[in-house]
């Protein structure tokens, strides 16, 4: 009997640790502005630019885009990147995500953490719209990966909590495995970014405010 052909081994690419930032109240304030969380939006996805690039690609004014560049990397959102040319100021992204924990703060740390999410809601909607819109353009590949589902599950709080982290953790589970965004790996075997979005919440009005509190 003949000794089977030994079989080539299969190269596993172990999952790769995800850079993020934790920003305190200050640099989350910072991160508030709707331009900034665009910029880096941009420098995450695309890589490396320049203020005069980004300026072209939001409509802006080089100089408008430099101080915010500056904003951002003051507290540390950003930094700058390695390029040949000494001519122009090149930025890249310091981490992969940004975390924001759920809030257990009062006051004005409260009011910073609404102010944010905020931000963010404006401009996922738009990424949202603008998605809608190129939909019957799309391949039917991507048409049948797309998709706008809303659930409504009776749960207690705790129930949710583990519901959401389980999701979080299955996404960020996709994000090791794939390549680093803004890198041309991430553009090898037809990849290409894709947006996922989390929103999990009580359904509005069903939830008894806090003792003490009043009903608008």
């Amino acid at each position: 009997m003949k000794n089977p052909r030994p079989q080539p081994a299969q190269s596993v690419t172990a999952p790769r640790t995800l850079s993020r930032v934790v920003p305190g109240p200050t640099a989350l304030k910072a991160l508030t502005h709707p331009v900034r969380l665009r910029m880096l939006g941009m420098l995450r996805i695309d890589g490396p630019a320049t203020a005069t690039q980004l300026a072209a690609r939001l409509g802006l004014n080089s100089g408008a885009t430099s101080y915010h560049l500056r904003q951002l990397a003051q507290y540390g959102f950003i930094e700058e990147a390695p390029h040949a040319s000494r001519r122009d100021r090149w930025w890249r992204a310091s981490h992969e995500l940004t975390s924001v924990p759920a809030s257990e703060a009062e006051g004005e740390a409260l009011d910073l953490d609404l102010a944010f999410n905020q931000a963010i809601l404006s401009l996922q909607v738009g990424q949202m719209q603008q998605a809608l819109e190129e939909y019957a353009e799309l391949p039917a590949e991507w048409r049948k990966a797309t998709a706008a589902d809303d659930i409504i599950i009776p749960m207690t709080a705790a129930q949710a909590e583990v519901l959401t982290k389980r999701l979080s953790d299955i996404i960020l589970e996709a994000m090791r495995a794939a390549p680093p965004l803004g890198e041309a790996a991430s553009q090898e075997s037809g990849m290409v970014p894709f947006y996922v979005m989390l929103h999990a919440f009580p359904y509005p009005g069903r939830v008894p405010h806090r003792e003490g509190e009043d009903k608008p």
